[in-house]
């Protein structure tokens, strides 16, 4: 998994109420995002999320570069919060391959919405990729990956 600092809608961002993601995509720009290919959101969990007892992962577009008045492009279900520690699996969603179509909005980003009280603590790194990277591969005792 290749990421770009243009991709990363969030880096060890600390998610302890409902938030947008501190960066956006401004999909006005001239660039290749995806541009018919399969991409994914990937989400990776950098400190263990506390108190809550969910969070919910989103790809929204908004009109506004704050995210407001958004769409939802993608989203997972309710994840409850022992599932989210720091260095579990990254989570991918997989994105529309319309992501310069946008429902005709500007600004690509994400949303993380907390569910029952919250948080006391939890950070997230949010990259959009190409690909994604296969971490469940297991080796033989005795030999190191280089």
């Amino acid at each position: 998994m290749i990421t770009d600092a243009f991709l990363r809608l969030s880096e060890a961002q600390a998610v302890t109420a409902s938030a947008y993601s501190t960066n956006t995509i401004d999909l006005s720009v001239a660039r290749d995002v995806g541009a018919g290919e399969e991409t994914h959101a990937v989400f990776t969990i950098d400190q263990s999320f506390a108190t809550a007892t969910s969070v919910t992962l989103e790809i929204v577009v908004s009109a506004n570069a704050n995210l407001s008045s958004h769409a939802t492009l993608v989203q997972t279900p309710a994840i409850p919060i022992a599932q989210l520690t720091a260095g579990r699996s990254p989570i991918a969603i997989r994105m529309p391959r319309t992501i310069a179509n946008a429902l005709g909005q500007r600004y690509l980003g994400a949303r993380y919405t907390i569910g029952g009280s919250n948080a006391t603590a939890g950070q997230i790194t949010c990259n959009i990729v190409k690909d994604v990277q296969d971490i469940g591969k297991l080796y033989p005792s005795g030999f190191t990956v280089y």
